[in-house]
């Protein structure tokens, strides 16, 4: 007579919970899904990995900052600021800089990953728009994507103004003169967030909120929602064979992608920690601490903002009295088209779908040659994008390139103009011409160099076929809208 083994508490322990939460259903479901292999995939996970660093030591600097513009006399490490009177929020940062432990370390990472965070959500972005990735059913992903870029620009902007230095109090000078723009309520609108007249007394605590709490938990909840979405939607694959637009090729989550996944997190930490350990950052000792009356020269925000100082850089001066009221053009003009540049970006899916009449679910990448009008947009916006960086530091590349200010900030508003469309143009001729390069190789096979002569005189070069997947990659795809002509009846080519 045998006798049944008693399952061990662990075992007991997970029927307990499987029994309550389906845990087993939902692991087996999902702890084996199929992850596509390509190096363009780690864009995401460079911004996750970057996000978590952000909250690990964000929460470290929380335990020693003191969000408040209450002036005290500095008596610290520093010495060269010893006896001068600053807010507590420029102190506390001195403070966790020379005098906490790791401090001055964990400030540094937490600036780097910032940088990199909106940096890969940036490229990531960018290589989904390339991709056509963002199409049916991925356009809510898409935006969800976008909106965690958009908080992210102002997490930043709150963040590097926390430590009331004069660099980002400068930076402050500059919101309150976009809010001051603002027709009729301007005025109302620079009251009520700074807490009065600039600079006020409440703008450090209430960016602190902002920074700690409200804008983190929205983006924490984006990024749980994006990749929840991830899941069911199932990943974009590039074409290749055995690829279809109803299955997916690659590793399985558990263990293999899970094991990638792991390692590649401490490479990226790894990375940040030796950025900040051997690349100073955003040294505030240098500024010293803000006050109104005084201007940081050469003050440049994080480059993720920078092309929105550019746009008012180069923005002429304009300003127009219309019933009793002063526009400020030269400061207006420029924060409503900062965010329509924005908004371009979050509406191009639906654009897109639009205007190609496509209503087809897509799984498969697009390659960026066979899409040359979206590949000449995008190419096109981010031209635009440099341009504007390079106006936000009209100054700076005045300096370095010995020329006048005013040359600089005139080329750069003809380029403002000027570079987008030729940008989009050349782009453009550029993807058709590897389009008909991609059609000889197939029609003609790959050239070798090899130079051969025929029985009657005339010398040819060896051509030699492609393999089945080569051949796959190159003509599995559709024809793009804009491309196709439509030849009338009767007249077959």
């Amino acid at each position: 007579m045998s006798t049944r083994e008693l399952p061990g508490r662990g075992e007991r322990v997970a029927d307990w919970f499987d029994g309550r939460l389906g845990i087993h259903t939902l692991g087996r479901k999902y702890l084996r899904k199929v992850f596509p292999d390509h190096w363009s995939f780690l864009l995401g996970e460079i911004c996750l990995y970057s996000f978590v660093v952000l909250i690990l030591t964000g929460v470290y600097l929380t335990l020693f900052f003191h969000p408040s513009m209450n002036e005290v006399t500095y008596h610290g490490t520093y010495v060269p600021l010893n006896g001068v009177r600053m807010s507590e929020a420029y102190a506390s940062t001195l403070d966790i800089s020379f005098d906490v432990r790791g401090g001055l370390l964990m400030r540094q990472v937490h600036h780097w990953a910032a940088l990199v965070f909106v940096a890969g959500m940036l490229t990531h972005m960018m290589r989904h728009f390339f991709t056509g990735s963002f199409r049916k059913p991925r356009e809510v992903n898409w935006v969800f994507g976008w909106s965690l870029l958009l908080l992210a620009l102002f997490e930043g902007l709150f963040g590097y103004s926390l430590p009331d230095d004069l660099l980002s109090g400068t930076g402050m000078r500059f919101v309150n003169g976009a809010l001051l723009s603002v027709p009729v309520v301007g005025t109302y609108l620079s009251m009520f967030l700074f807490g009065g007249e600039y600079p006020g007394h409440d703008i450090v605590a209430r960016f602190y909120s902002l920074h700690i709490l409200v804008i983190p938990g929205i983006m924490a909840a984006l990024v749980v929602a994006h990749l929840i979405l991830v899941v069911y939607h199932k990943h974009t694959q590039f074409a290749g064979p055995g690829r279809t637009e109803r299955n997916v090729v690659g590793t399985p989550f558990m263990p293999v992608y899970l094991a990638k996944a792991g390692g590649f997190f401490f490479l990226v930490f790894g990375a940040l920690a030796l950025m900040a350990a051997v690349a100073s950052i955003n040294p505030v000792w240098s500024y010293g601490p803000y006050r109104a009356d005084q201007v940081s020269t050469g003050a440049q925000p994080d480059w993720y903002l920078g092309f929105a100082e550019g746009l008012v850089r180069i923005m002429p001066g304009w300003e127009i009295t219309l019933w009793g009221h002063t526009l400020v053009l030269g400061v207006l003009i420029p924060i409503v088209v900062f965010p329509l540049l924005l908004v371009l970006i979050g509406v191009y899916p639906f654009l897109e779908a639009r205007v190609t009449g496509d209503k087809g679910e897509h799984h498969l990448l697009d390659r960026p040659r066979n899409r040359p009008v979206r590949t000449g947009i995008g190419a096109a916006w981010i031209s635009l994008y440099l341009v504007l960086l390079a106006g936000g530091g009209n100054d700076i590349v005045a300096t370095r390139l010995h020329l006048s200010i005013n040359t600089v900030t005139w080329a750069i508003r003809i380029a403002v103009f000027v570079v987008p469309v030729a940008v989009f143009v050349v782009t453009r001729r550029i993807c058709l011409g590897l389009q008909l390069r991609d059609r000889e190789r197939v029609l003609h096979g790959r050239e070798t160099g090899v130079i051969k002569r025929l029985p009657h005189g005339e010398y040819v070069e060896v051509h030699e076929p492609l393999s089945q997947a080569e051949l796959h990659t190159l003509t599995a795809h559709q024809r793009p809208g804009e491309l196709v002509r439509h030849e009338p009846r009767g007249n077959p080519r």
